[in-house]
C-alpha cells in the first residue's frame, strides 16, 4: 500500500471510530478493553480469511500478519467470544414475526392489512403467526418483545400491529446488537466493492446535499422514513415469498438491504 493510500485509510479509520468511541465511552468501555477486542479481531480474521491457500494457518504466521507476539496471539485465539447471539436471535425472530404478519395472507384482513389477532384462538391467532415465523420462542415471550418495543397494542385478548418495522424499545443489549450486526454488514459490502470485478459489485449508493433549505429538513425527514419503509416493505414481501421451507433451512442463503438517515449534530460534528 502506498503512503497516500495509508493516509487516505487512516484517516476514513479515524471518521469510522468517532461515532463508535461515542457509544463505547458512553457505555462505560473505556480504551483497555477496546482494545483488547481489537486485538482479539485482528487475531480472527488472520485466521479466518488470510491463510495461505491451500495451506492451514499457524500462530506464527497470525503473528507476524497482526505485528502480536505469538504467546500473545494464541492467547487470543483461544479466547472465547462475547456471546450475544441471544439477543441477535430474538432481534430476527421479532423481525420475521412482524414480516408475517405483513405479508402472510392468513394473518391480514379483507384489505390485505395487518389483522388485529386473538393472541390465542383455534382459527389464525397471534400464537399461530408466533409459531410459524418465530423457531421455538414461545407466545409469551413475543408479546413480551413486540409490546416493549411498541409494535403492537393490546385490547382485551387481541393484538393489532402498530408499527411495521421492530425497533427494539427498553433493551440496550439488543440494539447494541443491531449496532454490531447492520454495522458490519454496510462495512463488508464496502470491503466487498474495494476487490470486487466491476460486475460483482453490490449495490451501495447514498443521496446527500450540503445546502438543504434548515426549515424543509424535517419534511426530507419524514419522506425519507415513509418512502423508505414503503420499498423494504416490498422487498421484505419479495424475500418472503423466495424463501426456502424450514425443513431445507440450511440451503437457504442470507441476504440483506438496509436504508439509513444521516443528519450530524451541528455542535458535534460536521460530515467529511
Amino acid at each position: 500500500m502506498t503512503e497516500n493510500l495509508q493516509q487516505t485509510l487512516s484517516r476514513a479509520i479515524l471518521t469510522l471510530l468517532r461515532p463508535l468511541v461515542r457509544i463505547l465511552i458512553r457505555n462505560g468501555i473505556a480504551y483497555g478493553s477496546f482494545a483488547e477486542l481489537a486485538k482479539k479481531i485482528y487475531v480472527d480474521v488472520a485466521f479466518e480469511d488470510f491463510a495461505p491457500e491451500g495451506k492451514k494457518q499457524t500462530i506464527s504466521r497470525v503473528s507476524a500478519l497482526t505485528g502480536l507476539t505469538r504467546k500473545e496471539t494464541r492467547r487470543l485465539y483461544e479466547l472465547d467470544d462475547t456471546d450475544a447471539r441471544s439477543s441477535e436471535q430474538r432481534y430476527n425472530r421479532a423481525v420475521r414475526v412482524i414480516s408475517g404478519w405483513v405479508n402472510d395472507p392468513r394473518f391480514q384482513d379483507s384489505k390485505g392489512e395487518p389483522a388485529t389477532l386473538p393472541i390465542e384462538s383455534d382459527g389464525h391467532s397471534f400464537a399461530e403467526l408466533v409459531k410459524e415465523y418465530s423457531g421455538d420462542m414461545t407466545t409469551q415471550t413475543m408479546l413480551a418483545v413486540l409490546t416493549t418495543a411498541g409494535s403492537v397494542e393490546k385490547t382485551d385478548d387481541h393484538l393489532a400491529l402498530v408499527r411495521r418495522a421492530y425497533l427494539p424499545g427498553n433493551d440496550p443489549a439488543e440494539k447494541l446488537t443491531i449496532l454490531g450486526k447492520d454495522s458490519a454488514e454496510l462495512i463488508a459490502t464496502i470491503d466487498h466493492n474495494l476487490t470486487a470485478d466491476k460486475d460483482q459489485l453490490h449495490f451501495q449508493r447514498k443521496v446527500s446535499s450540503y445546502r438543504v433549505q434548515p426549515e424543509a429538513v424535517e419534511s426530507f425527514r419524514t419522506m425519507a422514513a415513509e418512502k423508505s419503509q414503503l420499498l423494504l416493505e416490498e422487498f421484505d414481501a419479495w424475500l418472503l415469498e423466495h424463501e426456502v421451507s424450514d425443513e431445507a433451512s440450511d440451503a437457504g442463503h442470507y441476504v440483506s438491504v438496509g436504508i439509513y438517515y444521516y443528519e450530524p449534530d451541528s455542535h458535534r460534528e460536521k460530515p467529511q
